[in-house]
């Protein structure tokens, strides 16, 4: 009788099982494939119904699926097949517009949520956008506009707010309207096989991870006007935490890798592993707390980059008269390979980046905190950079006497930028306002003659630079200059 009741309830677990893991084909709730009709009301029914049946998943096959903004309820998985297309309307009312944020797929503290196949979100979002902005000018939607552009409500493709085990894989995002996908919040993350195609429009992040924990991105492509693959931190009392980046490809128009700009809470635990950057216009990585938020134990290994307007950016500043200041420590980068470009990196796309922060000849890589204020604990081991060189002091020039080197602007309140300091007296690396540094068997070449010394350092607490090379056309001997720092020790 025993077995019996055992057997029972396995068969019942099985079949509750089945039931809970049902598809259903989007034909089945009259949802047409045929790029015209608006399928926004009939998609929404669909997800409700699974949701309400337990779970399961809803399957687009070949076709384009005209839709506005849907809500993902939890245990509910959109499968997008090869072929299959969900098309966002171009009308801006079939978005919320009551809120700072709309989407074209959006969920709100649901859990065991899914988006996979090989299919494409096609946000439609400059067309959007371009219908947003009209209605602004037409004062029936109150919003701002910064060179013409809608500050709010311009759609993402992918919103997630305070979600659980959420899985996104395979599928291709396209033409957003702002940042292409928005975790927020997050936890429990899965990304992989994904890829990135939205460079047609402003403020095209490729994706953002805000404050979220524990995840995984893995094996994608990212290709985004804005910066490529970014994390951001907007509440003071959250952290982004727990976090692997593997094996992933990123081209921007701004920055490859980026932490920031937004850093209110922090970022804690994070491991960036075998991934490249090319034909970016900012840094290759970027590290940077402007708002207040910690930073700590951050691992960067194997980046490559190419043609990339800089190597690696790591900054501690305040911006916007922001009284809290935000602290950085260990981190390391290694293993790391980047060719900086001696002209513009994204020219020929279609957004590029703005040339600015001129006359300066182009920038080292950069280690800066501010007065008072220390990035502490950085490791660059196993690094190989190569600079353009040629630095021209007729140009622009920045010398390395003291005073010179006390001209170098603090630029406390400014956005961090590795070329907000305009000229610096380094074409390898830069270092201000740092203690703890390790520079550990780096080579670092300039193709052409520069004016400016290899490594600079001003305000440094301790630093140890062990099998450090120089190759530069013309110069034999290592060029450092060092101010108003201590503890610097140089071994072959």
């Amino acid at each position: 009788m025993l077995k019996l009741k055992n057997g029972i309830i396995i068969l019942l677990l099985f079949v509750s099982f089945q039931i809970n893991a049902a598809d259903y084909n989007a034909s089945m709730f009259g949802i047409k494939s045929n790029g015209t009709t608006l399928n926004t009301t009939a998609i929404q029914k669909a997800i409700d119904y699974i949701h309400d049946q337990g779970g399961g998943t809803l399957k687009f096959y070949v076709g384009r699926y005209l839709t506005g903004e849907i809500e993902l309820k939890s245990n509910v998985t959109i499968y997008l097949g090869e072929g299959a297309i969900l098309l966002g309307s171009t009308n801006i009312y079939d978005y919320r517009i009551d809120t700072k944020y709309s989407s074209l797929v959006f969920a709100y503290k649901a859990e065991n949520i899914a988006i996979k196949g090989k299919g494409v979100l096609d946000g439609q979002g400059k067309a959007a956008s371009y219908s947003l902005q009209d209605q602004i000018h037409k004062g029936i939607i109150k919003d701002k506009l910064s060179n013409d552009r809608p500050a709010n409500h311009r759609p993402h493709i992918i919103l997630f707010r305070e979600c659980k085990n959420v899985k996104v894989s395979g599928i291709l995002m396209k033409d957003a309207g702002d940042w292409v996908q928005f975790y927020d919040q997050c936890e429990n993350l899965d990304i992989d096989g994904i890829t990135v195609d939205s460079k047609n429009f402003w403020n095209n992040d490729g994706i953002d991870i805000v404050d979220c924990k524990n995840v995984k991105l893995t094996n994608s492509f990212v290709d985004a006007s804005d910066d490529a693959i970014c994390f951001k931190s907007h509440d003071k009392t959250k952290i982004c935490e727990n976090v692997e980046v593997r094996n992933c490809v990123a081209r921007s128009s701004a920055n490859g890798i980026k932490f920031g700009t937004v850093t209110a809470g922090g970022f804690k635990n994070f491991k960036i592993i075998n991934n490249k950057v090319y034909d970016t216009y900012r840094s290759a990585i970027t590290i940077a707390t402007p708002d207040g938020g910690n930073i700590e134990n951050i691992l960067v290994d194997s980046l490559y980059a190419y043609n990339t307007g800089n190597a690696i950016f790591l900054r501690i500043c305040a911006r916007r008269g922001n009284e809290r200041i935000g602290t950085m420590k260990d981190i390391t980068i290694s293993n790391m390979y980047a060719e900086i470009s001696a002209t513009k990196p994204d020219a020929g796309y279609e957004y590029e980046g703005p040339i600015e922060d001129l006359p300066r000849n182009i920038s080292p890589s950069i280690i800066a905190g501010i007065p008072g204020h220390d990035i502490t604990n950085v490791t660059i081991k196993n690094v190989k950079i190569v600079c353009p060189g040629g630095g021209n002091r007729n140009y622009a020039y920045r010398g390395t006497t003291p005073s010179e080197l006390n001209s170098v602007p603090e630029m406390i309140s400014s956005y961090p930028e590795f070329s907000q300091f305009k000229e610096l007296p380094a074409w390898g690396f830069y270092i201000r306002h740092a203690k703890n540094i390790k520079i550990e068997n780096v080579i670092l070449t300039a193709k052409e003659k520069d004016y400016r010394r290899a490594v600079v350092l001003d305000d440094v607490k301790g630093a140890t630079f062990e099998n450090v090379k120089y190759n530069e056309p013309g110069v034999w001997k290592n060029k450092y200059s060092i101010y108003k720092s201590s503890g610097v020790i140089r071994k072959k």
